[in-house]
């Protein structure tokens, strides 16, 4: 009996058997190494009703890290269809579950016991849970025995394949072995805790992020331009929200200072896009609208091939500056570090940037060179700060060369700004970390599987300040954020945070 469709030949199949008065129940995961836990999960799951649906997370949205999935999508597929509890099984198309079920439309969802005690409002079961509620159906949650199958996989897998070439190239595997010499997983694992407690300062950006997915129909006859079909399209919180959003999975205590368009604000939507532990200051700028920067991808080849921004990105206007100021100015006392988001949108102003450079606080920048800028922000603009993220060609445009050896790169910079630590991404190649004193470190890059760039410089920036701000050693948070890095580009945009969990299982593999 064939069990396994297209999510399209699915939909329609359930339709028919939901006309028939079947219930029908959906699972959902990655299902990576099949375990008891799974299987007595989906028998539980059976009983709830007439008919078991199980969908699998694609290879290229597997977020696992390195390695994985072990067993690609087509395999996993065919091992949930061998179960006689299960009716059918469909690959999915999407990173989550959410368009999953508004397309298959169950009236179970089913989750295990591990995920029933949910408290993040922006957590990817609270927006399957909206969902539910959406479409009419109900979630329920198994009580069966729990496995992980990533536990089980670091434990038995994972370390006979650790030094296999195929896995890791040869550069990691080096690497690997040097720094987990030097360095235990406990240890970094207890200094990126100790971020929870520290009260962060966050000034920057704001920047709605927008994907429309698009096919390409032709040429016109008309005109020299493509023609193309609409599919769909996500609208998220890119700039500082984005990085405000990964800072607030490892630190309780987050304070978000931006500007947004007085018209048309948008704060509803950021609002309820944030999490819990940001306390947002919104100020207001008459002059422009709240950023929004709208892609346009081809479905095929998942290629951005177009790009509007909607922006005036003029500095603000020297009552905002001062409000701003004023602002940092009163509370700064209550925080342990500031971090700088810098897309050069005209937020902000030397003014700002000047008097943040007489705190005694702790100052981490990422200064960003983007298609809205053309080149003219630049680190240099600032003087002198505690932490600096800066991308290769960043960092070539800020000391006007482009062909030296980067760790010349790097040495050039500190005759322009004074530092303690640095941080050039190197794209494929990794890092390089240089500290105050000239000294420089390199970390290979760990990213197997690339879906989109944008934002992973953020998600590694985050990471990366934080932990050198509780001052874990500066080889450790190079690789911290190389990890989150790594993790960030198998994510669409800015679309879902890196979360703390992902990065410890990460590190846990690469390290025991």
């Amino acid at each position: 009996m064939k069990k396994i469709y297209s999510l399209e030949e699915l939909s329609k199949i359930l339709v028919a058997l939901k006309a028939d008065g079947k219930r029908v129940v959906h699972c959902h995961g990655c299902f990576d190494l099949m375990h008891p836990g799974h299987i007595k999960h989906f028998a539980a799951a059976r009983q709830m009703g007439d008919c078991l649906v199980i969908t699998v997370t694609p290879d290229v949205y597997v977020d696992k890290g390195t390695g994985r999935p072990v067993f690609n999508e087509a395999i996993r597929a065919e091992c949930l269809a061998a179960l006689e509890c299960v009716d059918y099984v469909a690959i999915n198309e999407w990173p989550t579950a959410e368009q999953t079920l508004r397309l298959l439309r169950p009236d179970i969802y089913v989750k295990g016991q591990e995920f029933e005690n949910f408290a993040d409002k922006t957590g990817k079961l609270q927006k399957e849970y909206e969902v539910i509620k959406e479409i009419g159906a109900q979630m329920s949650f198994t009580h069966e025995i729990v496995f992980s199958s990533t536990e089980l996989l670091n434990k038995y897998f994972i370390p006979a394949i650790k030094k296999t070439p195929d896995i890791y190239p040869a550069d990691v595997v080096t690497f690997l072995n040097k720094f987990s010499a030097k360095y235990k997983f406990e240890d970094i694992e207890k200094s990126i805790n100790k971020i929870k407690t520290m009260k962060i300062l966050l000034i920057g950006d704001c920047i709605i992020d927008e994907y429309y997915t698009c096919e390409t129909m032709g040429k016109s006859p008309k005109a020299q331009l493509l023609v193309n079909k609409y599919i769909n399209h996500e609208v998220f919180n890119g700039g500082v929200m984005a990085i405000a959003n990964h800072l607030a999975g490892i630190c309780d205590n987050v304070h978000m200072i931006t500007a947004l368009g007085a018209e048309d604000s948008k704060e509803d939507f950021i609002t309820n896009n944030l999490k819990l532990a940001i306390r947002p200051k919104f100020f207001y700028r008459k002059d422009g609208p709240t950023i929004v920067k709208r892609r346009y991808i081809n479905s095929n080849q998942r290629q951005k091939v177009f790009e509007i921004n909607y922006i005036n990105d003029n500095y603000i206007d020297d009552t905002l500056n001062h409000q701003i100021i004023g602002h940092i100015k009163s509370i700064i006392n209550e925080y342990d570090l500031i971090m700088v988001c810098d897309f050069g949108h005209g937020l902000i102003t030397k003014g700002i940037i000047a008097d943040m450079e007489e705190f005694s606080t702790k100052v981490a920048v990422n200064v960003q060179t983007n298609g809205a800028n053309a080149g003219y922000n630049l680190i240099t603009k600032y003087n002198r700060v505690n932490f600096i993220c800066l991308d290769e060609y960043e960092a070539r445009l800020a000391v006007q060369d482009k062909f030296s050896v980067i760790d010349d790169i790097a040495r050039a910079l500190m005759s322009e700004v004074s530092f303690n630590h640095l941080v050039i991404t190197l794209g494929g190649r990794g890092l390089i970390y240089i500290n105050g004193r000239g000294e420089i470190t390199k970390v290979p890059a760990f990213a197997t599987n690339i879906v989109d760039v944008v934002g992973a410089g953020d998600a590694l920036f985050t990471y990366a300040a934080s932990c050198l701000a509780v001052d874990m050693p500066a080889e450790a948070a190079s690789f911290v954020g190389n990890v989150v890095g790594a993790l960030a580009v198998q994510i669409v945009g800015n679309k879902n945070p890196v979360e703390k969990y992902e990065v410890i299982q990460f590190m846990n593999r690469m390290l025991r």
